[in-house]
């Protein structure tokens, strides 16, 4: 079966499959291995230490495919000036470029006269319709069951997708809460054009840079073994619920600022689980899909898996819609 989308036609794509940007994840080994399996890998440029470090990233994940790469730039989360790692990505002719965090306003403006693509992580209805009107190739819409930084309005995908694919004209991309072939349809189903995965894409063989603690809670967790921290921040985020995380929910709701949770929110603390397995002194970011999680399969494998389940759905509808 053929999947053609205005996504896959605006990022040259064959499946209609984004990976997330992954803090201190999403790198070489990773995006190369999706965009290979038919979907589009992304490098995260903020959690490298700096510009020739993404180059370097970049040129490693290029001897591994020759299929489109994006760069995701989380902007919002990190006090640094990213405008080298921006012209990196304009110097190597990246072809996709994603925003979470932030104002997009600034880059979109840069890159418009620039043939590459820009995808905005949005998690409301106004925030896709500004996207838009700055000149936005496509949005990410997250609802609330995601992992990492969300909405603050607790929205779920099921009732925002809609709701964003009615208010604007460029593609939507339907991301929380999806990990099989299943949440893929049921996004086609709410018209979105595609999906991006973030968790799903860290329980994988390819993934090298999670540690074997991270992946193997991520299958023992069910939906119900997330928490979100930093809303007192108004930066809200999903994690993996540990005694860590409740730690942080206290200082939360004793002294609900910066100074107080910096040591306890640090990318430090991130990897401290995330790369040495140490769950007891740091916190790893995921969605309520975790609880659909049950093995670490190559990302060829995942997503051959659920392109035979989309297959098999859409085989039905066809049936259906005969009858």
């Amino acid at each position: 079966m053929k999947w053609s989308t205005r996504l896959t036609d605006l990022l040259q794509i064959k499946y209609p499959i984004i990976q997330g940007g992954l803090a201190y994840l999403a790198y070489a080994d990773l995006a190369a291995a999706v965009s290979n399996a038919g979907g589009l890998g992304q490098i995260t440029a903020m959690s490298l230490p700096n510009a020739a470090a993404l180059r370097a990233e970049i040129h490693q994940a290029r001897t591994l495919t020759d299929k489109p790469l994006g760069v995701n730039f989380a902007f919002g989360m990190h006090h640094v000036d990213f405008s080298d790692r921006l012209q990196v990505a304009i110097d190597e002719q990246i072809p996709v470029v994603t925003l979470t965090g932030g104002n997009p306003a600034p880059i979109l403006e840069q890159l418009q006269s620039m043939d590459i693509k820009t995808l905005v992580l949005v998690s409301s209805r106004r925030q896709a319709q500004k996207a838009e009107q700055l000149g936005a190739s496509a949005v990410i819409v997250v609802g609330q069951e995601g992992g990492g930084h969300l909405g603050r309005d607790d929205v779920g995908t099921l009732v925002l997708v809609p709701q964003v694919v009615d208010a604007v004209q460029i593609p939507v991309v339907a991301s929380g809460g999806i990990g099989d072939g299943r949440g893929w349809m049921a996004a086609h189903a709410l018209g979105a054009e595609g999906i991006e995965m973030g968790t799903r894409f860290i329980a994988t063989q390819d993934c090298v840079h999670a540690s074997d603690a991270y992946k193997q809670a991520l299958i023992k967790s069910s939906e119900t073994d997330t928490t979100v921290i930093k809303r007192s921040l108004g930066t809200p985020g999903r994690v993996l619920r540990s005694a860590y995380t409740d730690a942080i929910l206290a200082v939360e709701r004793a002294a609900p600022d910066d100074e107080a949770l910096r040591n306890y929110i640090s990318g430090t603390a991130n990897k401290r689980f995330i790369y040495d397995g140490v769950q007891e002194e740091g916190f790893g970011w995921a969605g309520q899909v975790t609880g659909m999680i049950h093995d670490i399969p190559t990302v060829a494998e995942l997503i051959s898996r659920m392109v035979l389940e989309a297959e098999g759905i859409r085989a039905t509808w066809v049936r259906l819609d005969h009858e």
